[in-house]
């Protein structure tokens, strides 16, 4: 698979390009989106307890705006692979543009709330439209498995064809950008949901069906509208297993050969790829708190982040340049709530240049898979990065806009 070359480069052997695009940049004043006020989230205790689709009615629209509201035209009904309580479900649906518009503001909602894990937004453009028909013809019932991105070739964010524009988790609210900062979005092109859908509480048996739908907040812009892009700061994943646990997943590689049983080698391999990375001398070192290193290859400026892990995260943090006299840290969540993850708007923008270092780091807690409903049936098992609830993620997502110098 080809990549497109990306803004950050990390500090070890290899690099593997995980830049992705995602509207999500709150560059207005903090009265534009209530949500980003930097308070810290409730407790990590309350991992568990899904809040929930929103209900908070959508804000006003500011001139020029407009909704859009999509909605899939028919339900589907989760089926995990065999062994498994995940499934990742991509569908398609055509905005029907005529022109060119900025997406300002998304809002996301299935409709069975009680088996969503969480949820992406994709864009494609008008290119790999063709492309995402196709594959989807090919496979029976709505939508295709995709766990890992859109499992299209030709309409993927790591190949630069396509772009990642919401994330969704229970509980969340409109994600409201600036009047004049949004994700340009052309006619012929497709949005794309992925669903995460968990099954734990059924044991992985049908718990009802979902029919997805986001409300787009459109405008048409302005020649000072700026278009924005993420980039998506990763560190390992090597948490142990608890003292008093035991097991066969408490062994690494099981659990590497268990997550590539269930996702396949791409993701099975990334944990290892990760280590290599990030790790000097790319020895695993097993521990709740992990980091690394990436340095910045093109100008920016940053304007909001935030982060993403699963039910064992208890913090998250991203840093500009660390141990030095520029240190400044730019996301801060010390008490890291899955249903609570939420973009939040820098005091001031901060402005990166190449050598730059952002350094991205996350704690978590074996600990609380015995108290977390969604985790307490299954056995230990010592986490590495993978799509599954059981498993876990660290990513530092950061909203940024390129500079040309």
């Amino acid at each position: 698979m080809t990549k497109p070359e990306s803004p950050l480069r990390r500090f070890g052997a290899a690099t593997i390009a995980l830049a992705t695009v995602l509207a999500v940049a709150a560059c207005g004043p903090a009265t534009d989106n209530a949500a980003d006020d930097g308070a810290a989230p409730p407790a990590a205790e309350s991992h568990g307890a899904h809040a929930g689709a929103s209900s908070a009615p959508p804000q006003p629209l500011r001139a020029g705006e407009r909704f859009l509201e999509l909605k899939m035209p028919e339900a589907y009904t989760p089926a995990p692979p065999e062994g498994s309580t995940d499934e990742y479900r991509c569908q398609a649906i055509d905005p029907g543009l005529t022109k060119t518009a900025f997406l300002t503001g998304t809002q996301f909602a299935p409709e069975n709330v009680a088996i969503a894990h969480h949820a992406i937004v994709y864009a494609v453009p008008p290119g790999g439209a063709a492309a995402v028909r196709e594959h989807d013809a090919t496979n029976p019932g709505p939508g295709w498995q995709c766990f890992g991105g859109t499992g299209v070739p030709g309409a993927d964010v790591e190949e630069g064809n396509a772009a990642w524009v919401d994330t969704w988790a229970p509980g969340a609210t409109e994600t409201l950008l600036d009047h004049d900062a949004g994700f340009k979005l052309e006619p012929g092109g497709l949005i794309i949901f992925q669903m995460h859908y968990n099954l734990l509480a059924t044991d992985g048996k049908p718990a009802g069906s979902d029919r997805p739908a986001v409300r787009l907040r459109l405008t048409d812009g302005t020649p000072q509208t700026r278009e924005l892009e993420t980039w998506s700061l990763d560190a390992p994943t090597d948490l142990p297993c608890a003292d008093d646990e035991s097991g066969p997943l408490c062994d690494r590689a099981a659990s590497i050969a268990d997550v590539t049983k269930r996702f396949g080698s791409e993701v099975g391999e990334f944990a290892d790829e990760q280590v290599e990375e990030c790790n000097e001398g790319g020895v695993p070192k097993p521990g709740n708190t992990q980091t690394c290193d990436h340095e910045v290859e093109e100008p920016a400026t940053v304007f909001a982040g935030f982060g993403h892990m699963h039910m064992l995260g208890r913090a998250i943090k991203v840093e500009l340049n660390p141990g030095t006299p520029k240190a400044e840290v730019l996301l801060d969540v010390p008490q890291f709530d899955f249903d609570n993850q939420r973009l939040m708007k820098l005091p001031t923008p901060v402005e990166i240049d190449p050598g730059d270092t952002l350094r991205v780091t996350c704690t978590h807690d074996a600990g609380l898979r015995k108290v977390l409903p969604q985790l307490s049936k299954l056995p230990p098992r010592y986490v590495v990065w993978g799509d599954g609830t059981s498993d876990e993620m660290c990513i530092g997502i950061m909203a940024v806009s390129p500079r040309t110098s």
